[in-house]
């Protein structure tokens, strides 16, 4: 036997007994119940059916004869009575509620007196409301009874109290309620194993099915089919399941996505890597052979010629270490922006001073235009240096010698938008939605040697670390503008890179 068929078993008896336990007590409870309320019926319809035999007995017989208990007459009237009702036990009571004569069987009476508030109570009653009263064959005890008042010349001369369940009847109601509830008690007992035996079997069907279900989906999924999912079953304990087994799978397929994009992505790196500082390093290698090889035959402005190549060389390096080393972290999320409120004007100043010799080399005008009084900016001083820095690296990167770069600082409500241009070789839109990925040039035929194209990826990253977007807008040989703002105050901004062609 498999251990799938014994777990079945399991499975099975346990649902079984949890229904037969269940209907047991439920069995139990109705056994209880049904005592109760046959009692309950019995004393209802035995009042119902005698309670007025007292007064029959007080009405046709005349019991009490000058303050006195006619006993020659009334008792073998009440004999007779009891005879064919051996279930009522007949008393005599004066005004007060004291037995003066009484008619019962085997037994001897415990009482001389009952509580004649429940005899008045009685005789104002209606019928199904009448109270219990004193049983006087045993003290304490109340049982169900019937009363009428005897009158002699007009005058109330005392009671007749009929108890109308006698010990005997007790002990023959007993007997056939023993008898009744032992044959309830077994009837139900099998009737609740069969209806136990029956859910169980239907209920084991039902739950199995929908598990086996299920459990084949767990079972192409553990195969490799990562599409598969459970449908129906959306509500109870199975809904759960299996909304919770068609998230968990949704999150690792997209795990799975993400470590295959990261793995790509990582011999995309590889890659770029390789090349891109395969040449520097080539150039660096050849050139120091050579002064190696010829340092006694080069003249000092060669061999200054060829230091000043490995040194850009190495200059080179340094700054694609560097972007790889700055893109990495904030690719990590472990750059945390410490943001304090800076004048942008002088920072973009600062930066347009630095940036005037390298431009000269080409004959690229580089302009900075400022309107009006500008607020300070609450950002990341460095990182904001660096976008700046990033962004007019690309933009003199794709622009030809005697070209021109404008970097215009404006205020737009609560923040300070930036704009830099340039008359570069502009961006075709074909590769405006990619410029911003890592990895990736505006024309990678045209771009061959100019980077490993992390220069606007870091800008991305960055001004998204401030809540902040870029927008770039242009045209194939029309130059590109880059646009960006920073807030002016704590508030956040949102928003999210949007290229526009």
């Amino acid at each position: 036997m498999s251990v799938k068929t014994i777990r079945g078993n399991l499975l099975f008896w346990k649902i079984s007994a949890v229904f037969a336990g269940l209907l047991l007590v439920l069995a139990l409870v109705f056994v209880l119940i049904g005592s109760r309320f046959s009692k309950t019926y019995y004393m209802a319809a035995h009042q119902q059916l005698y309670g007025d035999i007292a007064g029959h007995l007080a009405t046709f017989t005349q019991p009490i004869k000058n303050g006195r208990p006619d006993t020659t007459v009334t008792h073998d009237i009440i004999h007779s009575t009891m005879v064919a009702n051996p279930s009522v036990e007949v008393y005599l009571l004066d005004t007060l509620g004291n037995i003066t004569d009484y008619v019962v069987p085997q037994a001897t009476v415990q009482m001389n007196k009952v509580d004649m508030s429940k005899v008045k109570q009685w005789l104002v009653s209606e019928s199904g409301k009448r109270p219990l009263g004193d049983n006087p064959k045993r003290s304490g005890e109340e049982s169900i009874f019937s009363a009428a008042p005897v009158l002699e010349n007009g005058k109330l001369a005392g009671y007749v109290y009929a108890v109308l369940a006698s010990e005997k009847q007790k002990e023959i109601l007993g007997a056939l309620n023993d008898d009744l509830y032992f044959r309830l008690a077994l009837y139900i007992f099998f009737a609740a194993l069969l209806g136990a035996f029956v859910v169980g079997v239907v209920t084991f069907f039902l739950i199995t099915d929908s598990i086996c279900s299920i459990a084949g989906v767990f079972k192409k999924f553990q195969e490799g089919d990562y599409g598969a999912r459970i449908n129906g079953y959306a509500k109870g304990n199975l809904g759960v399941l299996t909304s919770t087994f068609n998230e968990m799978a949704d999150v690792i397929v997209d795990n799975f996505e993400k470590v295959t994009a990261t793995d790509r992505l990582r011999q995309e790196l590889i890659a770029n890597v390789s090349h891109d500082l395969r040449t520097p390093l080539s150039i660096m290698q050849g050139y120091t052979e050579t002064l190696m090889i010829k340092r006694d035959s080069l003249s000092r402005i060669e061999a200054d010629r060829y230091l000043s190549i490995v040194h850009e060389g190495t200059k080179k390096l340094a700054g694609m270490v560097d972007q790889l080393f700055q893109y990495s972290k904030l690719e990590a999320n472990v750059v945390a922006p410490q943001k304090e409120f800076f004048p942008i004007g002088e920072l973009v100043s600062d930066i347009v001073s630095a940036y005037q010799l390298k431009v000269q080399e080409r004959n690229i005008i580089l302009k900075f235009d400022v309107t009006g009084t500008l607020p300070a900016v609450f950002a990341d001083i460095s990182l904001t240096e660096r976008v700046f820095q990033n962004l007019l690296d690309n933009a003199i990167k794709f622009t030809p010698d005697g070209g021109q770069i404008s970097i215009a600082l404006a205020q737009t409500g609560d923040s300070v938008t930036t704009r830099v241009s340039d008359t570069g070789v502009g961006i075709a839109r074909e590769y405006q939605e990619q410029i911003f990925e890592r990895y990736k040039q505006a024309d990678l035929h045209a771009s061959q040697g100019k980077g490993m194209g992390l220069g606007l990826a870091i800008v991305r990253k960055i001004l998204e670390l401030h809540q902040s977007s870029i927008r770039v807008f242009s045209e194939r040989g029309t130059g590109a503008i880059f646009e960006f703002a920073l807030p002016t105050s704590r508030g956040d901004q949102n928003g999210g890179l949007v290229a526009v062609r």
